[in-house]
């Protein structure tokens, strides 16, 4: 089977697409959606109609070119080493895909994108930059997102202190108008204040100066990536045979393949743009997964064979141009000729990623029409975030934590077990550090899940996933299983002017969380991590393996040392 084959779906989901892609012809979808009328998802415009600048993005941005060229020159030259870019959800996955997939280009600093209140995570960015060449971008669309005052007050803590510091001069504000990072940043003296667009939405925004400034910061083309995302949003206008505009054509296959029972949509790319499955992980997520409906994504899970994949499954692969493909494409095609649902989109080179921003944006609203949701709310978000809140209250009052009940590995791989069935996910949620050898151990967890239970896995980190998956855990079909693994949180480290420390913070928005995840009757578990957490990971996984698969492992053993 050739590769060009995988550009639309095969027979039979190919029929699936028909009335939809009629029905949207003739309600003249195409031209409503670039008209922004609200009425193709809700009667209501609320967060809809102030929520569609991201249609206008790709000619919009163009009069910023010359201020983020003269911002990255500048920072080259007054040798800035590093840039910390620190925000959530939106203001932070599009820039981890520009920093995973280009890097920082040849004398432009590196981007380092800390989404994280986890002590050792904050510790790990602050030890890996000379504070005194290093420039801090705050960014917030809000304007007063816990994470982010707290990360800002430890570095302007850290900054003021160091010799040779510029004070406000090393910190740039990206928010929305008049908020109170605004206010902040005027005050405090900041460098620059980029006013974004108000009617953009967070997971919307990585064509917005949101995801542009960190880019041109990185030494990045930003005209020639505009100029791709331009080109595909003049191929999203196309009305006639609708079927060739690739917005419509994306939305309309991830819409009806999950009304099928495929809505666990998994994205496969290429090695070098293997992170822009975490984006559109959050741009589903949070926009489709409410009213007890939505899309699953699912990024960076082990790619097995056919045979271990459930009949929930609709798998997108990225392939970059030049890349290493090989094994991938050989894995694709046997996804493909086994029989499940396959598409494939060509990138001739990274700067592509620019076009599939805007294609999958585009397909996320069709999407949302035919599943009769608004994609452009987040109503169960602000749950978790009320959650903590009340924590963080009861540890001011009496010192401490609620006590919270953690199971141990084979008492939390036999629950698992017993919760799992057709068409659930499963959904790892970390409150970590990052290493490669945990993330190993998480990728050999996954594998197992999917190998010996055929169960969709997911994996987040917290708190970044509350600002992306954590909609859809709450608002979406109930048919998510969630584990918490939570770390120590030691050494801590204090949060200037707070009486509440990152360790602090972190554990109570996992407490919140899995509070927030139990009052939705979610199957919720919590695992402490312990003094080795990939050990702890390692023990999960083991008590996941089948007895009878042991046995037949043990038994090849024995054969081999005979021989």
């Amino acid at each position: 089977m050739g590769r060009s084959s995988l550009h639309i779906l095969a027979s039979p989901y190919a029929k699936l697409t028909h009335a939809p892609l009629e029905q949207l012809a003739f309600n003249r979808a195409v031209d409503r959606l670039w008209a922004k009328d609200h009425r193709l998802w809700k009667p209501d415009p609320t967060e809809i109609s102030n929520r569609l600048g991201w249609l206008s993005l790709p000619q919009d941005m163009l009069q910023q070119v010359d201020t983020l060229r003269l911002l990255a020159e500048e920072t080259k030259r007054n040798g800035i080493t590093d840039v910390v870019l620190l925000g959530m959800g939106g203001s932070s996955l599009g820039p981890e895909v520009f920093r995973a997939s280009f890097g920082s280009q040849k004398g432009y600093p590196n981007l380092w994108v800390l989404d994280s209140t986890v002590p050792g995570w904050v510790k790990s960015v602050t030890k890996a930059i000379q504070p005194a060449r290093t420039l801090f971008l705050v960014a917030s669309k809000s304007g007063g997102t816990i994470e982010v005052m707290s990360l800002f007050a430890h570095f302007w803590h850290l900054l003021t202190r160091t010799k040779g510091n510029q004070g406000g001069r090393q910190f740039i504000a990206i928010t929305d108008p008049a908020t109170g990072l605004e206010r902040m940043a005027k005050d405090y003296g900041f460098r620059q204040i980029f006013s974004n667009p108000a009617d953009i939405g967070g997971r919307y925004s990585v064509m917005s100066l949101f995801g542009l400034v960190p880019a041109a910061l990185l030494g990045l083309d930003v005209q020639r990536l505009m100029a791709r995302a331009a080109n595909m949003a003049d191929q999203c206008r196309v009305v006639e045979r609708i079927e060739r505009n690739p917005g419509v054509y994306l939305g309309v296959a991830m819409a009806t393949l999950a009304k099928a029972g495929r809505d666990k949509v998994t994205v496969m790319a290429s090695a070098p743009i293997n992170s822009f499955g975490l984006w559109a992980e959050q741009l589903l997520a949070e926009s489709t997964g409410k009213e007890g409906t939505g899309l699953i994504p699912v990024a960076q899970e082990p790619v097995l064979v056919p045979r271990n994949y459930g009949h929930d499954r609709f798998f997108i692969y990225l392939r970059l141009k030049g890349a290493k493909n090989a094994i991938l494409d050989r894995q694709v095609r046997a996804l493909s000729q086994g029989g499940h649902p396959v598409l494939q989109f060509d990138l001739k080179d990274l700067y592509d990623l620019g076009a599939e921003f805007f294609r999958w944006e585009y397909a996320t609203a069709v999407a949302g029409h035919l599943l009769g949701i608004q994609p452009f709310d987040q109503p169960n978000v602000q749950e978790s975030k009320d959650n903590t809140n009340r924590v963080l209250e009861g540890f001011k009052t009496n010192g401490r934590l609620p006590d919270q009940a953690a199971s141990s590995p084979k008492q939390v791989a036999a629950e698992l077990i017993s919760h799992m069935k057709p068409g659930a996910y499963l959904a790892i949620l970390a409150y970590g550090m990052p290493s490669k050898p945990f993330e190993a151990a998480i990728r050999r967890l996954r594998k197992t899940l999917v190998q010996h239970h055929h169960i969709t896995t997911t994996f987040g980190y917290g708190p970044r996933y509350l600002h992306s998956t954590g909609q859809l855990h709450k608002g979406g079909p109930n048919s998510g299983i969630f584990l918490e693994l939570v770390d120590r949180m030691r050494p801590d480290l204090v949060i200037p002017e707070q009486p509440f420390s990152f360790g602090t913070l972190a554990q109570a928005q996992a407490v919140g969380d899995l509070n927030s995840l139990q009052t939705h009757g979610r199957i919720a578990l919590r695992v402490s991590l312990g003094a080795n957490p990939v050990a702890t990971v390692q023990a999960i996984t083991n008590a996941l393996v089948p007895p009878r698969t042991i046995r037949r492992a043990a038994s090849k053993r024995r054969q081999l040392r005979r021989r």
